[in-house]
């Protein structure tokens, strides 16, 4: 596997998790002195995985070697960032403070 594989890997890691460890919009804007509620953590995940596709489509388009992709691999990729959402959603929901 390339860099550019990789870095798409890692970038899907961190992406997947980005909503759960703050109350920040996508990390950017602040909120009201609410916490964030989790349609709101699901909806940054959902344009999270846009973003993360996005980049590696275009790392994929660079190399010189662009596939086409059917429904299955949309739906094997989505489910892959949601099991690389779970540390994420372990702490924040799962996991107990004092």
């Amino acid at each position: 596997m390339s860099a550019a594989g990789w870095f798409i890997v890692l970038l899907a890691l961190a992406g997947a998790n980005l909503p759960f460890v703050n109350q920040r919009l996508f990390a950017v804007a602040p909120l009201k002195p609410v916490k964030k509620s989790a349609w709101l953590r699901i909806a940054e995940l959902i344009v999270l995985y846009f973003v993360v596709g996005a980049l590696g489509f275009m790392l994929e388009a660079r190399a010189g070697n662009r596939f086409e992709q059917g429904w299955q691999f949309y739906a094997i990729t989505f489910s892959l960032f949601l099991v690389f959402a779970f540390p994420g959603f372990t702490f924040q929901y799962l996991f107990k403070r004092r």
